[in-house]
């Protein structure tokens, strides 16, 4: 078995990583730092390399596939193709905690900041609504619905009922496409219209509906369509 530890010194990703720091590695040799070993006829980095091959090069990919397609790779294992979801959930949850709380979601792209490394990623539809306060910033995030959306999951109902017992100032819609096209359906609209008037009716207003995609969003709040 081909560990990291038959490899140069000098080419060993754990060595580079502690003289250089991780940002040093490219993204194969971070993979096989997590592998620790390859399996027999495999060197670690070439599984490294296959895997990443297998995603397109993309970690979004990757964190996407079916744990029984890692597995199959070289007989990777079950072990090892849980580590590495587990490290892709890591980096997520990191990339949501440099997601200040407290800062204002004062434009879409406060929102997507926020919003976008959590959802732009998923497979399934899901539809949250963030509660803000008088200063805008976010005081709770509720999940309203996962899956398709239509306007029996996103009922006005489910969308103020939270609003209201935060006391809310006022709410911003988000939805992501899983198709990382973020174009607004007919669906989409005919939603945000209804939910619109019924923030009007409690005094709730909705400042925005930012649909995510991937790698990039759209307001209907920009697009006038509020």
């Amino acid at each position: 078995m081909t560990t990291i530890l038959s490899l140069p010194p000098a080419d060993r990703p754990r060595e580079r990583l502690r003289a250089l720091g991780a940002s040093a590695l490219t993204t194969s040799e971070l993979l096989a730092l997590l592998l620790g070993t390859g399996t027999v006829g495999v060197p670690v980095a070439e599984a490294a390399q296959h895997i990443l091959h297998r995603a397109g090069g993309s970690l979004r990919r990757l964190s996407q596939l079916p744990v029984a397609t890692l597995t199959a790779m070289h007989g990777l294992g079950e072990a090892k193709a849980l580590s590495i979801f587990a490290a892709l959930e890591l980096g997520r949850r990191l990339a949501l905690e440099t997601a200040d709380d407290g800062e204002p979601l004062r434009g879409p792209r406060d929102v997507w900041r926020f919003y976008g490394p959590r959802m732009e990623g998923l497979t399934v539809e899901e539809f949250h609504v963030a509660v803000l306060d008088s200063q805008h910033r976010l005081e709770r995030d509720i999940l309203v619905s996962r899956g398709i959306l239509n306007s029996s999951l996103v009922h006005p109902r489910e969308v103020f009922r939270e609003a209201i017992a935060e006391r809310a100032a006022s709410v911003v819609l988000v939805h992501n496409h899983p198709s990382g096209d973020p174009t607004p359906s007919a669906d989409d609209r005919a939603i945000t219209s209804q939910l619109v008037a019924a923030g009007r009716l409690l005094d709730i207003p909705i400042h925005d509906h930012v649909v995510i995609g991937r790698g990039r969003y759209v307001s209907f709040a920009e697009m006038g369509l509020l």
